[in-house]
């Protein structure tokens, strides 16, 4: 189908939905370049609507990488809602890039990123409304490469069917090095199964269709090993060493709707030395680097520039670990105050740098507050390993009602290990001392309108974490903690939002599933499944009628408690951390100890092995 033909069918269906928007392309900074002079056509996907996918940093970050090289060029694909995507189906148009409009079947390479294990299903929806078949070893050279990256890719095996091949870690150089490989093999004419072999020989890169997997009589996986020679054993993560040299787009496309981040978005560090237990994020994105104020500075000038946006957010997992924070908010204020471009934070950490930053960001205008305090006492603090207190709280948000903020979020976590109803009631406790530290501001210097927004999502153990041991609450005990929640947060200037546990239920399957698991996730969407994270389209009952057809228990992956030497389906991938580290966590954790913050000391997990990789080195 040629290209014009294919938009203008494309423009017939604009009328017919719901946000248009999603699929007009033609936004400021958007990359088009002509086909005809590249080698490499490179689709990016996100397995969720447009104005979801455009919020995300990773995204912008490497289509700005595929589209500095001269020869290639990188094209954004999104998950049509289900209005256009029954629309698509009726009038035969198959899956299509923003820019230009083309047929996704058309790219040499379908970029996939994973971020949810409720977007899986979009995923296959993506490759049936483009045509692509839904097996990777059914696919020819007339398909592309469909190569998949992201947090979720730390746990492939549920995917291990669709995928041809997973990057795992830092993408900015490991994408065009996979690029590099693809194009090769399609100038030399070698076969597809011989791409993913070279593919398979890149640092970082998990080629499934080369690998078998066997199981014990118990369920549990038995082997996994390489079924060909030269497939690496053990596949380790890919780690940009120097922040400030990474590539980071200087220019992002500003979009003609809203979208759910639309600013700018500058990450300021990457990874995490806290070591919260519970998070996957601040083990598989270890070691912390960061990017120099004068860089930061250097982009946050240039995407004002070239967007016009009027706010910028400093991003990281945990921005008030940023060595230069209060630095950083002075001169950005002072370049930035009078274009009236404000300055938001995400969590933050609680200590007394806070106070300074804040007072900082609010020359232009209040932006949220957020504090991620994830349990109610300090006892369950200490077996997370959350490392703050009590206090910490109260004091940060006393400096922040004392300087005319009226609004603040509290998240926390339920369902955690070795959770007690004392550790649950401590949460409505500690928003009870929040209303009443607004209270005890003096009239003439608090805000009016207090809200204190808080919400409690249900813990999904994870793989890479001390907790991938641990099992996760049933659907029954979750929805008895909620109601007893619901009642002790009837309390005013608090607004009190919870995760629904049917669909956590199905995260925790996923996120530690293996490749048993695969055909349920097929089945789900066969089923009609599509949109999963959404609530008004998810449905438990059809993911339970998939896993009855599958024969498949989901309960044998969220609710079981691991041993310790159980071969875990990702227990091929070096995620730079040890198990050795993360059993050693565990342990702790159940003992209630506390670990310090690496900064403070190497904790022995495992990254020195990396040359140059720990911050205390």
């Amino acid at each position: 189908m040629q290209t014009q033909t294919l938009s203008r069918r494309v423009d017939a269906l604009l009328d017919r939905v719901q946000k248009p928007a999603r699929y007009m392309g033609g936004e400021m900074n958007a990359t088009i370049k002509d086909p005809s002079r590249v080698a490499i056509r490179y689709a990016f996907a996100f397995a969720d609507v447009y104005e979801v996918g455009m919020s995300h940093l990773g995204s912008r970050i490497l289509y700005d990488v595929i589209n500095r090289r001269e020869d290639a060029l990188c094209e954004r694909v999104f998950t049509p809602w289900v209005d256009m995507a029954d629309l698509m189906r009726a009038e035969g148009v198959p899956l299509f890039s923003i820019e230009t409009r083309s047929p996704v079947r058309g790219f040499d390479m379908l970029g996939v990123t994973l971020q949810y294990e409720m977007s899986y299903t979009n995923i296959l929806e993506m490759l049936d409304l483009a045509g692509i078949p839904l097996h990777s070893e059914e696919r020819t050279w007339d398909d592309p490469i469909v190569i998949a990256g992201g947090p979720c890719a730390f746990n492939p095996e549920p995917l291990y069917r669709f995928i041809d091949a997973f990057s795992l870690g830092d993408g900015e150089v490991s994408t065009l090095q996979t690029i590099d490989v693809v194009k090769a093999c399609k100038q030399e004419g070698v076969s597809r199964e011989e791409c993913l072999r070279r593919l398979a020989r890149l640092p970082g890169v998990y080629v499934p269709s080369l690998y078998r997997a066997t199981y014990h009589d118990d369920g549990t996986l038995a082997s996994f090993e390489p079924t060909e020679p030269g497939v690496p054993r053990t596949v380790v993560k890919n780690m940009v060493a120097d922040l400030d040299a990474a590539a980071y787009p200087e220019s992002i496309v500003v979009p003609f709707m809203e979208i759910v981040h639309d600013r700018i978005n500058i990450e300021v560090l990457r990874g995490c030395t806290r070591g919260c237990r519970f998070c996957q994020a601040g083990m598989i994105y270890r070691p912390v680097r960061e990017r120099s104020v004068e860089r930061l500075l250097d982009l946050a000038d240039k995407l004002v520039g070239s967007t016009g946006y009027e706010e910028i957010t400093l991003s990281s997992l945990s921005t008030g670990d940023y060595s230069c924070l209060p630095q950083l908010a002075h001169e950005l204020m002072e370049r930035f105050a009078k274009e009236r471009v404000a300055l938001s934070l995400p969590s933050l950490r609680l200590d007394s740098r806070v106070k300074e930053t804040l007072e900082e960001t609010q020359r232009v205008r209040k932006t949220g507050l957020t504090f991620a305090m994830e349990a109610g006492t300090q006892r369950l603090r200490d077996v997370i390993n959350k490392g703050i207190t009590e206090e910490d709280l109260l004091s940060s948000v006393r400096d922040a009602f004392a300087g005319g903020w009226s609004s603040v979020k509290l998240y926390f976590m339920f369902g955690l290990p070795t959770e007690t109803e004392e550790d649950l009631l401590g949460i409505p406790d500690l928003a009870n001392k929040v209303v009443r530290a607004y209270f005890d501001t003096p009239r003439g210097v608090r805000a009016r309108g207090l809200r204190v927004n808080c919400s409690a999502s249900c813990f999904v153990p994870k793989a890479f974490t001390p907790f991938q041991w641990e099992p996760q609450d049933t659907i029954e005990v979750f929805q008895q903690k909620q109601r007893l929640l619901c009642a002790a947060m009837r309390i005013k200037g608090v607004e009190f939002n919870w995760h629904e546990p049917h669909v956590s239920f199905l995260e925790a399957v996923f996120s530690r599933g293996d490749r048993r698991t695969a055909a349920v996730i097929e089945e789900a969407w066969r089923l009609g499944c599509r949109f999963d994270g959404w609530s008004d389209q998810f449905s438990f009952e059809r993911w339970m009628q998939a896993f009855e057809r599958c024969g498949v228990d989901p309960a044998f992956y969220a609710n079981r408690r691991r041993e310790r030497g159980e071969l875990f389906p990702w227990s091929f991938i070096d995620a730079g951390v040890t198990e050795a580290y993360l059993w050693r966590e565990h342990e702790r954790a159940m003992r209630g100890e506390i670990t310090p913050d690496c900064r403070k000391g190497c904790q022995g997990c495992g990254l020195k092995r990396f040359e140059g990789a720990c911050v205390g080195r």
